[in-house]
């Protein structure tokens, strides 16, 4: 999938976060986005899920503006934290068997096996670890085989043993042409995988490069 970002401002109560932010990004790229806390980088997310309103001909998916889409498909979406009752009583194995369309196949368990969710796989949401149940949002989102992966700070309460399964598993789907954006505060994670580098700064400024 092609994302285009064509003159994209905006602003919170007259804060100017996003200005006239501009950028492609093509099919099977990968971009990293860099920016310390308060620059915008959810936010830009936000954006282009349209979880924040957002004008007209500013944002487009495979030359579509996204404002006339009814729903996203073929988009896999992993945010900073997920709200999730905690009082409901599922185990991860209910949770990701509803994001599965299908019955469970060879993409399924490869899935569940890349991100080492099988110790865990038949417990409780209640009982996980904040970097499981980190896991369990990336598997979800990568279980209906997204054409676009969005990630926003992926790596938050994850040890650096399942960070690199999460690389193994971002490496593949790159492979396999999969578009990624991928916002983290380390310019250094994923840098083997990045194709480029979109800067964010404090007053909604921002700058390209590989």
């Amino acid at each position: 999938m092609r994302v285009d970002v064509q003159n994209l401002s905006f602003a919170y109560t007259q804060k100017l976060i996003l200005n006239n932010l501009s950028f492609t990004l093509n099919h099977g790229e990968f971009l990293t986005l860099l920016g310390k806390n308060g620059t915008g980088k959810s936010t830009l997310i936000k954006c282009l899920l349209k979880i924040v309103k957002i004008p007209d001909n500013t944002i487009f998916f495979d030359d579509i503006d996204i404002n006339s889409l009814k729903k996203f498909e073929h988009v896999g979406y992993v945010p900073q934290k997920v709200e999730f009752s905690y009082e409901f009583p599922i185990n991860v194995s209910e949770i990701l068997s509803c994001a599965y369309q299908r019955r469970k196949d060879d993409y399924y368990t490869k899935i569940i096996n890349a991100l080492n969710i099988n110790p865990f796989y038949r417990d409780n949401i209640n009982n996980l670890s904040g970097g499981q149940f980190q896991r369990v949002t990336i598997a979800r989102a990568l279980l209906n085989r997204p054409q676009l992966l969005i990630l926003d700070e992926p790596t938050v309460g994850v040890d650096n043993e399942n960070i690199q399964s999460l690389l193994q598993v971002l490496s593949d789907l790159k492979k396999h042409s999969v578009t990624i954006l991928l916002s983290t505060h380390d310019a250094d994670f994923a840098k083997e995988l990045s194709d480029r580098y979109l800067e964010l700064d404090e007053v909604g400024d921002y700058r390209i490069y590989r």
